[in-house]
């Protein structure tokens, strides 16, 4: 039987950014923006905390855009501070380029496995387990793997050398899209 493990996000992750007051290496994104507008133009930043000082910092959104250019539905959504639009524009990999910064995503996530908190290891020989995420959250496989099945990560390095648990996916290393993994017992 397949089971459907998913990988969802709980808040926004942390921005990883130098803070030039305090020299704190984290922001934390609350989902505020600033809109500002020059005649024609739109310039819009979502606003970022230094976790430390309280600093705030700008990471730019929009930069000297025609106001026609620019969807009424996404101003609407920056003027309300939409932290559902905050979280999308994290994703956006063109923004964090854009504006220097990384994501940690520690403790920003959970694994829900859709059932009992770990299978029966008596009753169950064999594990199909499809994992999807609902965000591009870089998780090692063997975390999650282990948090799902209730087994320590040296358990299932040792699983994975002897061949019991397989994947089309590479198990080591860091995953951020979906894949499926068999488990022998």
């Amino acid at each position: 039987m397949l089971n459907n493990w998913v990988v969802m996000p709980t808040c926004l992750p942390l921005v990883l950014r130098r803070c030039h007051t305090c020299a704190s290496e984290s922001f934390r994104a609350n989902g505020k923006f600033r809109v500002n507008a020059n005649h024609k133009l739109l310039d819009a930043w979502l606003l970022a905390l230094c976790t430390a000082c309280g600093e705030t910092t700008k990471l730019t959104v929009l930069e000297r855009t025609h106001v026609r250019s620019v969807r009424p539905e996404l101003l609407d959504r920056m003027h309300d501070n939409d932290p559902g639009l905050a979280a999308e524009l994290l994703q956006d990999p063109v923004l964090r380029r854009r504006n220097r910064i990384a994501l940690d995503w520690d403790n920003a996530w959970r694994l829900d496995t859709g059932g009992p908190d770990h299978p029966d290891r008596e009753v169950v020989d064999v594990i199909d387990v499809s994992v999807r995420f609902a965000a591009r959250i870089p998780v090692r496989p063997a975390r999650l793997i282990a948090e799902g099945c209730g087994l320590s990560r040296a358990e299932v390095g040792r699983l994975i050398a002897e061949g019991k648990l397989v994947s089309a996916s590479r198990l080591t290393g860091k995953l951020s899209g979906d894949f499926t993994f068999l488990l022998k017992r």
